[in-house]
């Protein structure tokens, strides 16, 4: 099964040439302690707060440094405040690291965390949710600090471990207290130049090209890595990423294509560690224009409708793509939650609408659109596992239903941009991370759009004052049964009304040279200080 033709063998020799070639390698190994990897995409930016992507946020990790962060385990630890305790049902007071200094030495003071929640709550944030969340800071002492909650948080700890700490002396003398604004394409000077008190340092900033940093010599932590040096480049071409790893031109990939795994494992030097991420992959669908924004028929928009919707749903062979596309890499589900813990692991919430053409098609000619209509579904391809080909899976799906659909996939880059500016008929889309509570998907995506962040990722605007009534009861409810209640209800309203389509929790395969010691979380986040690198294998 691993034995490769001659030709397999000449199209992999040239693909790592031609790739060695594009970014300056001359053969031989790189230092041990020098870690080069790979992914389809790059980090969109390195303002910690202008975009909440994962790659984005995992690079950008490196360098800056959270409040409360996780261990190996996803638990929540200290890091920059070394303990808290809640003075009220809606006081906290943190006690901050002492000795702890940024990366052009200014020292981490109460003042910055101030400054931090205040940029990460400016409109142009994609964390400003979070940052309200958990309500207004206020320095006591140089290292103490008391957050004013604006209701009963039940996650504020989980919230507080998504906002990175900027120094306030840092931004103002380059002038970058303002959060960059993404969507309008804004360059600014934090977009590029970064200053954390994070354990590496970044080097050199080329967009779509290469990254380097070094480690931090003055880092106040401990660092159980060997790595001094971590250069990322961008690689989009699967079968490049792939013969770049074979070749030992790169010493990890963060998302081989499943179709490699197989050979991958089986290649000497070569292993793969995989595990489930917490990540949702979903269909969202503008339901807010009177008019679809691309197709037909003119003057209407079926996605309003609940059975146009439920058609596109159960129209899905979910199994088919499980088994033939992601190679059982995938977790079908119901539920719009990260998790299965989100849910409950209730096997109610979790199941899925069935498969049912004929069932679909007597929808679709209920609603009116009996001859099907026509729309384009816009993709990433450089963002998820097999997002650009789940696309196409799903509108040759939708054609038995008569549909007509274009797809149109586009670096992420590009996507999200399209995406946060409501320019869509369709979109697929994932959501995942740390959090296992409902919370992380619940504010953003289930809520109707609104100030300070509130439905913010509901990029199909639709309305439902049901189910945000429903959220919003249980974002403030500190009883864990009457909370629980609210959630499975929420779960229950969005699955009735299908505002989006849920398809599956993808599996995160990671692939490595034998030499690389990494640590495999749930949220698919890379934590250089536990890498090691050790001697190449001869």
């Amino acid at each position: 099964m691993n034995k490769k033709s001659p030709a397999k063998i000449v199209k992999i020799t040239l693909l790592a040439a031609s790739l060695a070639l594009a970014l300056g390698f001359t053969g031989g190994q790189a230092s041990a302690q020098t870690l080069r990897w790979a992914s389809a995409g790059d980090p969109l930016t390195l303002d910690p707060y202008a975009q909440n992507e994962t790659l984005t946020n995992t690079i950008n990790g490196q360098v800056y440094e959270f409040l409360v962060t996780r261990d190996k385990q996803l638990k929540l630890v200290p890091q920059l405040a070394t303990e808290w305790k809640q003075t009220g049902p809606q006081k906290w007071l943190l006690k901050l690291r002492p000795g702890v200094k940024f990366h052009d030495g200014r020292p981490f003071t109460a003042d910055d965390v101030v400054f931090s929640v205040q940029r990460a709550r400016q409109p142009s944030s994609q964390i400003a949710m979070y940052a309200n969340a958990v309500g207004e800071p206020r320095r006591v002492d140089d290292l103490t600090v008391e957050f004013s909650l604006p209701q009963v948080n039940p996650i504020f700890l989980q919230h507080l471990s998504t906002i990175y700490i900027m120094s306030r002396g840092w931004a103002e003398a380059n002038k970058a207290t303002k959060t960059q604004d993404f969507a309008n394409k804004e360059e600014s000077y934090a977009a590029f130049h970064t200053n954390g008190t994070g354990p590496f340092i970044l080097v050199s900033r080329s967009p779509d090209s290469k990254t380097v940093f070094k480690r931090n010599p003055n880092y106040w932590g401990q660092i159980e890595g060997n790595l001094q040096e971590v250069i990322y480049t961008p690689i989009k071409s699967e079968a490049t990423r792939t013969a770049a790893l074979i070749s030992g031109e790169i010493d990890f990939v963060l998302d081989p294509a499943p179709r490699d795994l197989a050979r991958l494992a089986q290649t000497s030097g070569l292993k793969i560690i995989s595990g489930p991420e917490n990540r949702i992959i979903f269909i969202g669908l503008d339901q807010a224009r009177d008019e679809l924004q691309s197709g037909s028929p003119k003057g209407k928009n079926p996605f309003k409708d609940v059975r146009v919707r439920r058609a596109l749903y159960q129209a899905i062979d979910i199994e088919t793509i499980k088994t033939r596309l992601m190679d059982g890499q995938a977790a079908p589900t119901g539920a719009l939650v990260p998790s299965p813990l989100g849910s409950f692991n209730d096997p109610l919430l979790e199941a899925r609408l069935p498969f049912d053409l004929a069932a679909a098609k007597k929808l679709l000619s209920e609603a009116g659109y009996a001859s099907g209509f026509e729309f384009t579904l816009d993709c990433p391809n450089n963002r998820y596992v097999n997002d650009e080909r789940i696309c196409m899976t799903l509108a040759s799906q939708w054609a038995k239903l008569g549909l007509k659909v274009k797809v149109n996939a586009q670096p992420k880059a590009l996507f999200f941009n399209k995406i946060e500016k409501l320019d869509t008929s369709a979109y697929l889309f994932g959501w995942g991370g740390a959090i296992t509570d409902p919370e992380s998907i619940f504010t953003s995506h289930f809520r109707n759009r609104g100030e300070k962040g509130i439905g913010e990722y509901n990029r199909g605007n639709f309305k439902d004052d049901e189910l945000d009534a429903l959220v919003a009861a249980s974002s403030r409810e500190p009883d864990e049964t009457k909370r629980q209640q609210l959630i499975k209800q929420a779960l229950k309203r969005m699955a009735e009304q299908v505002h989006y389509i849920p398809l599956h929790r993808q599996y995160i395969p990671w692939a490595a040279r034998s030499n690389v010691t990494v640590v495999h979380r749930p949220d698919n986040w890379l934590e250089w200080r536990w890498i090691t690198v050790g001697p190449a294998s001869k």
